[in-house]
């Protein structure tokens, strides 16, 4: 049975580079590439980083139901997680990986209550906007908006079944690990496997 974990963060946490840690360490994930109305940033590439489309492209497959959740960020980019995904994820007998916002959490967890969710929060709010400067992507007005976006998700922590603080990416990097490994080997999700063995003991 495919897992599907949902992983959130405010902009500039390490959310990334965590995701490509957790992906690089552990084998069966399958990540799911959103799409998304806005521009590529700074070293972004088509298919790996987003799917860049046009806003009538969002909407046409947002009308024939393709997106398992969309959200509306900063009152004007769109982003969507495709269904293919989850699909994809089932028929190779992978676990999923998402990296979506506390709107698009909070409309699978509701759909879906067996989703793994996890927030990753920044050591604190001036740490968060150091590593946003240290970017070199946005101004600072953009900067400041990301920081009062930051607090507005941040306060959606305690929805999470997990919640990761990010003070070393090496020592983050393997609790995110450590939680998709233990998620999997929870025992209501073992029952298949753990029946046979139990007949074999005739217990």
């Amino acid at each position: 049975m495919t897992i599907v974990y949902i992983i959130s963060a405010p902009s500039g946490s390490g959310k990334s580079t965590l995701k490509e840690k957790l992906l690089a360490d552990v084998p069966g994930l399958l990540f799911s590439v959103s799409y998304t109305t806005r521009k590529p940033r700074g070293k972004e590439v088509e298919g790996q980083s987003y799917h860049y489309i046009s806003e009538d492209e969002f909407e046409r497959r947002l009308a024939n139901g393709e997106f398992l959740e969309h959200a509306t960020v900063f009152g004007k980019c769109r982003y969507g997680t495709h269904r293919r995904f989850l699909d994809r994820a089932q028929a190779q007998g992978e676990d999923l990986v998402l990296d979506i916002d506390v709107q698009g959490a909070r409309q699978l967890k509701s759909r879906y209550p067996e989703v793994v969710t996890i927030f990753v929060l920044p050591p604190s709010k001036q740490v968060l906007e150091e590593r946003l400067r240290a970017r070199g992507e946005d101004t600072g007005e953009e900067i400041q908006k990301r920081l009062q976006a930051a607090a507005e998700e941040i306060r959606n922590y305690s929805a999470y079944d997990y919640v990761l603080i990010n003070r070393d990416k090496d020592e983050a990097g393997a609790v995110l690990s450590a939680i998709v490994l233990a998620e999997r080997v929870r025992r209501t999700r073992m029952e298949d496997q753990i029946q046979p063995i139990l007949e074999t003991f005739r217990v």
